[in-house]
């Protein structure tokens, strides 16, 4: 059997492609390369198609064109209740753009793409459970990060107001595209799954309770994120609660700038770490995405020894001291681009020293799980590193 033409001239572009570029993931590269692809065919046909009305700019609504911060963008939303118990919240135009609750026939092949054509949306999502209880830390606070007087104008000009006045209204269900970004300032959600994908008819057909938000929490970022249909159904669990919306394309914006500029600034510093010199970009990218910054004033303790290691820290500025039990001097000292809190994940073991600032520092942080999962490049150089008292704690140091 012969392979079609087509897919053979692919094959000589992709590999091509290859060559030229000589990505170090090639998995990723290929991935990428067939997405450019698509889209420039996409946008070809649009471009051939201007008057076709099933690739008109009805098809996604409010996507092009519009300010997210002009005054279009906080028009109010309408209401649509449906013919069960559980009112639903429509999102903006989701009328036009939801084939779930859709009766029209599609358009034949021979009229184009079908209307709902879901060109652009990607059709799968891998994500972290929804449940936010399953972790047994119950001491976990969410983090704080101060707002400048410009961050905080524009995300009030952003954030639409979305009263909800009873119990039971639908605010997103599974299965649908979403349009989106909640945060919940009062009152509190239901969160439902069901198995299929999407909600069902009948009794049930919410799926399994598997969670509920209360104010301060927020839901609805994943379809956002990654082009994909709601995860799950969130309805309201009592009266009079209160949601602030931020549209798709703003939350895209935010989100995406924001994680830019902290990427490059940590790909800079973590460039400087002569621990990760040997990593590729690639790499360093990937825990610069995983990087948490602290700051600690002079004489703050850091890790305490005998403590169960969570974290592994970079020092991006500043000066730290090592010191252990029964020592009065420091066991090592920690300037810029130096690193501590690695044996107790390497070794699965307590604290083997406490770290004190010396000076006020800055450090990156890096959680258990991340430093499993990136490091592991790097891991035989960290075991090479010794300290003055660790012996009897890291069998490894034992000659």
């Amino acid at each position: 059997m012969s392979l079609p033409p087509v897919f053979l001239s692919e094959i000589d572009s992709l590999t091509r492609e290859v060559l030229l570029a000589k990505p170090a993931d090639i998995l990723q590269f290929c991935a990428n390369y067939f997405s450019k692809r698509l889209e420039k065919e996409r946008t070809q046909l649009l471009s051939a198609k201007p008057k076709d009305s099933a690739m008109s700019e009805n098809t996604f609504p409010g996507r092009l064109g519009i300010n997210p911060f002009g005054p279009e963008s906080r028009a109010a939303n309408t209401e649509k209740p449906s013919t069960s118990h559980i009112v639903r919240v429509t999102e903006r135009d989701e009328d036009k753009v939801n084939p779930t609750f859709n009766n029209k026939p599609l358009k034949s092949a021979s009229d184009g793409f079908p209307e709902h054509y879901g060109m652009g949306r990607r059709t799968s999502v891998s994500a972290e459970s929804l449940n936010p209880t399953a972790s047994s830390n119950e001491s976990w606070t969410p983090p704080y990060h101060r707002k400048t007087p410009e961050q905080l104008e524009r995300l009030k000009s952003a954030l639409v107001e979305k009263p909800i006045p009873v119990k039971d209204i639908k605010v997103i269900s599974q299965g649908d595209q979403g349009d989106f970004f909640y945060v919940v300032e009062k009152g509190s959600f239901d969160v439902y799954v069901n198995p299929a994908g999407s909600v069902q008819p009948g009794l049930g057909g919410l799926g399994n309770k598997v969670a509920t938000i209360e104010p301060g929490g927020s839901f609805g970022e994943l379809a956002l994120m990654y082009n994909a249909p709601r995860a799950a159904t969130v309805i309201s669990a009592e009266g009079s609660c209160t949601l602030w919306s931020l549209d798709r394309i703003t939350f895209r914006r935010i989100l995406m700038d924001s994680t830019f500029q902290r990427r490059r600034l940590y790909e800079s510093f973590l460039e400087e770490v002569t621990l990760l010199s040997t990593l590729t970009k690639y790499e360093r990218s990937k825990i610069a995405d995983a990087l948490v910054t602290l700051k600690y004033p002079a004489g703050t303790t850091i890790i305490k020894e005998g403590d169960v290691g969570e974290e592994f820290y970079l020092l991006e500025s500043g000066e730290a001291e090592a010191f252990k039990a029964g020592c009065q001097n420091a066991v090592k000292f920690y300037s810029k681009g130096d690193y501590f809190g690695e044996l107790a994940l390497l070794n699965d073991a307590p604290r083997a020293a406490s770290v004190v600032s010396k000076t006020e520092v800055k450090v990156a942080k890096l959680g258990k799980d991340g430093f499993q999962r990136l490091l592991g490049p790097v891991e035989s150089i960290m075991r090479r590193t010794k300290y003055e008292g660790v012996e009897e704690i890291d069998p490894l140091y034992q000659k």
